[in-house]
């Protein structure tokens, strides 16, 4: 009888599971490992025939644009992650320490406003404040802080800023949820043992928050390395990111194999990123 029951129930859980295992292995497995096959054609003229060869890779690490466009996307990601950081942790904590409890939540809904907005029609709200004729130029012209037009939309500075304006809101977040959860008799604990503010802060505060941090950046990192829009859109064609590098090989030279290629390669590094962040995490239980 309780055999039945087992069975039955195993039936059940994997009825519960087959639609989700074959969601996935239709539509990200089997996309994958046409992916990684594609990656070891060569474009031949009009045709991609299946050689089985490591020249789109060795041609990655060889052709300076191709490696620059890795290179610059991790420069600019790395910025996105410091600046978001240091900016969402005093807004996290400003919030949760300074608010009252009954308006946290509407300081909350207030600091994802952005989210609301079409990623596409703030990308290009920042164009028209940075522009030669934009509200940031014609501020820093009436202040007298400039003697004219910076040239700012079509920049690295753009597009962090852009990437910045999105991603601090997700930071808040997830470091908001983990100052929420600090438990008070902590502080005080570390006030009666003498500590000040800044060393409750440094020596309790900071690392019981660090896994909300560690969380939101590796959030960051994977949205920013991996974004063709906001480079796109505020960064031009000046200074290339791996994505508009792989939309390049698509929409130009039609090259699927070394489009194949490069993006395995930006997984790749999102891969080792998340295991060097897994490992940190678990280092930091134990």
């Amino acid at each position: 009888m309780s055999d039945s029951i087992e069975r039955r129930a195993r039936r059940r859980a994997w009825g519960l599971v087959l639609p989700g295992l074959a969601w996935t292995g239709l539509f990200f497995l089997l996309p994958f490992a046409v992916m990684v096959v594609t990656s070891f054609a060569r474009r031949e003229g009009r045709e991609i025939v299946l050689a089985w060869s490591l020249q789109n890779y060795v041609d990655f690490v060889e052709k300076s644009f191709l490696l620059r466009g890795l290179v610059v996307s991790l420069e600019i990601t790395a910025l996105v992650v410091v600046i978001s950081v240091l900016l969402a942790y005093p807004l996290a904590w400003i919030i949760a320490e300074r608010v009252p409890a009954r308006w946290q939540r509407t300081a909350l809904i207030l600091a994802v406003l952005p989210f609301w907005t079409s990623y596409v029609v703030r990308s290009y709200a920042w164009v028209l404040l940075l522009s030669r004729n934009g509200v940031v130029n014609d501020a820093l012209l009436s202040l007298g802080l400039v003697s004219e037009p910076l040239e700012m939309a079509s920049t690295r500075f753009a597009t962090v800023t852009g990437f910045v304006h999105f991603f601090v809101m997700l930071l808040t977040l997830t470091i908001y949820a983990n100052l929420v959860q600090l438990a008070p008799n902590l502080k005080r604990a570390a006030a009666d043992l003498g500590a000040n503010g800044w060393q409750t802060f440094r020596h309790v505060v900071l690392p019981l928050t660090r896994p909300g941090i560690m969380v939101g950046a590796f959030l960051t990192f994977v949205l920013c390395i991996g974004d063709y829009i906001t480079p796109q859109i505020l960064g031009g064609n000046n200074e290339l990111v791996l994505p508009q590098v792989i939309m390049l090989q698509l929409g130009r030279r039609a090259d699927f194999p070394m489009a194949a290629a490069l993006s395995l390669v930006l997984m790749a590094v999102v891969t080792l990123v998340y295991i060097a962040v897994a490992r940190w995490m678990k280092m930091e239980r134990t």
